[in-house]
């Protein structure tokens, strides 16, 4: 019997050691205050000779914890003898130190533990409708900081590994600063209308801190963490890839561009779990995951992933091959650099946006005629088919004037297709290189198909590449792309080679 308590005991305290000290506290104070009870009212002292137990144990607590109220005991302590004075003390100071200290030593280590398991994530969010960004990389702040122009409180959480404290403050600067440059913007935009309507203009205009982050530290790929974050009920999940650490010499940055470019398998493995979870019958309907893919196998990977759990209606995965697009974009920029006044502006949840919505157009050129004629708040772009869906593409400021029906204003102006415009042929100096050097190159790719003249042996686009001979090496000098006339081997720090090759 005694080994059996022993081992009972033993298993508690390597359980639940708070609940084995939180209860001996208990347990000592109980027999404590019986014994006190029973020792006070067998003293049968000058005007407690009636006091019985019950009594008595009440006049022991009010006495432990107001020493004063030993005059309800003792009503002259100096005609009552030094033994019934020292036994008092002594129970006052027992109890002093078993009671009150050590109950309040144990609720202020709770309370203090309460706090750090909220920090490091150890507790249960309840939350529905937000956003959920699962690792951390460069991008992941302007995630956050672009949902400021988004109407109503956008609820974020932020699932990382490490890195708290660093994420959180590189969070509110970036919104600090963002708030600061709007409302700037806004105050010079109001000057000279007066003060009065000045005031009330740039309360109602400018630009407020409308998100509430959480940013919890713990496993991705934990099962009982995801729950905790109330992932089954958030409206988007957004899965990041790895970034490469600035802070690397050189030869941890080349082995880590390697494998990277071998896939991404924390991306598949969170990809895996999320969508577990999203396809169930408990989750919110039409979730979205949208998974941030930077090499071609962790693509195939997703596509496969796509194909067998993605569940209609519930979890809707959207890859995004972030390399692809940002190297699509910059050689649109090196031969439009306009085109970044209108990315700025419609990648961006400020202003005019890219909305889509499902709908299916037999005759393009028609339907935008008709509509442009019937709504003026949202400019028909174009159709796509993508799994078997149609999808029809708008620019508009909000999501709803896509089906605000106004008759366009007739302002007099007409506009059509200039079918003789043709753009002239363009040069591009590329300096160095990094890990999307072959989608630039595809986006160029894009350019001379869909612009090169098919009658004329004479290339539209002219590339020359500035780089060191072992990047130039690993791109076998850009041989496969005909449009790259020239390479040149030297240091992006050897201007007088560099001006001369511009030249």
């Amino acid at each position: 019997m005694k080994r059996k308590i022993k081992e009972i005991v033993s298993i508690q305290v390597a359980k639940n050691p708070g609940r084995v000290v939180l209860l001996t506290i208990l347990l000592f104070n109980v027999v404590f205050f019986i014994v006190a009870a029973l020792v006070i009212s067998s003293l049968s002292l000058t005007g407690t000779e009636k006091m019985g137990f019950f009594e008595a144990a009440f006049y022991t607590v009010t006495m432990i914890l107001d020493a004063g109220c030993i005059s309800f005991v003792v009503s002259d302590i100096g005609t009552s003898g030094t033994a019934i004075a020292v036994i008092c003390l002594l129970i006052v100071i027992i109890g002093m130190v078993s009671f009150t200290g050590a109950v309040i030593g144990y609720v202020t280590n709770y309370i203090s533990n309460f706090i750090e398991n909220s920090n490091s994530g150890t507790r249960r969010l309840v939350m529905s409708d937000h956003l959920v960004i699962l690792n951390w990389n460069t991008r992941a702040s302007e995630i956050i900081n672009d949902l400021l122009y988004c109407p109503g409180k956008q609820k974020v959480v932020v699932l990382v590994e490490s890195r708290r404290a660093e994420i959180q403050k590189e969070i509110n600067e970036r919104i600090s600063d963002t708030i600061r440059r709007e409302n700037a913007e806004l105050a010079e935009s109001l000057k000279g209308i007066g003060f009065f309507k000045y005031v009330i203009r740039f309360a109602k205009e400018r630009l407020r801190n409308n998100l509430v982050v959480i940013i919890r530290e713990g496993d991705v790929f934990s099962s009982k963490q995801l729950h905790d974050i109330s992932l089954a009920q958030a409206r988007s999940v957004v899965i990041l890839g790895s970034d490469i650490n600035n802070s690397m010499c050189k030869y941890g940055v080349a082995t880590r561009v390697e494998k990277l470019e071998k896939g991404n398998t924390q991306t598949i493995k969170t990809l895996m779990q999320v969508s577990d979870i999203t396809s169930a019958e408990y989750s919110a309907d039409n979730q979205k995951i949208i998974v941030e893919i930077s090499d071609d196998w962790t693509g195939e990977v997703v596509d496969k992933i796509i194909k067998y759990k993605q569940v209609d209606g519930k979890c809707n995965i959207v890859p995004v091959r972030v390399n692809k697009i940002l190297g699509q974009i910059l050689s649109q920029f090196s031969l439009m650099p306009e085109l970044n006044l209108v990315y700025k502006e419609l990648f961006s949840n400020k202003g005019a946006t890219f909305y889509v919505e499902e709908k299916k157009v037999d005759d393009e050129i028609a339907y935008i005629s008709g509509y442009m004629h019937e709504h003026c708040k949202a400019i028909p772009l174009t159709s796509m088919n993508a799994s078997g869906k149609d999808y029809f593409f708008y620019s508009a400021k909000d999501l709803h004037d896509i089906n605000v029906a106004a008759p366009a204003i007739d302002t007099g102006y007409r506009i059509k297709l200039n079918r003789d415009y043709w753009i002239e042929k363009k040069t591009v100096i590329i300096l160095g290189h990094n890990s999307g050097c072959r989608d630039i190159m595809e986006g160029f790719r894009s350019f001379c198909n869909e612009w090169g003249r098919k009658d004329s042996e004479d290339q539209i686009l002219h590339i020359v590449v500035v780089d060191d001979k072992e990047s130039l090496e690993k791109m076998d000098h850009y041989r496969e792309y005909p449009f790259v006339v020239e390479t040149v081997e030297a240091s992006i720090y050897d201007q007088d080679l560099i001006r001369s090759t511009i030249d």
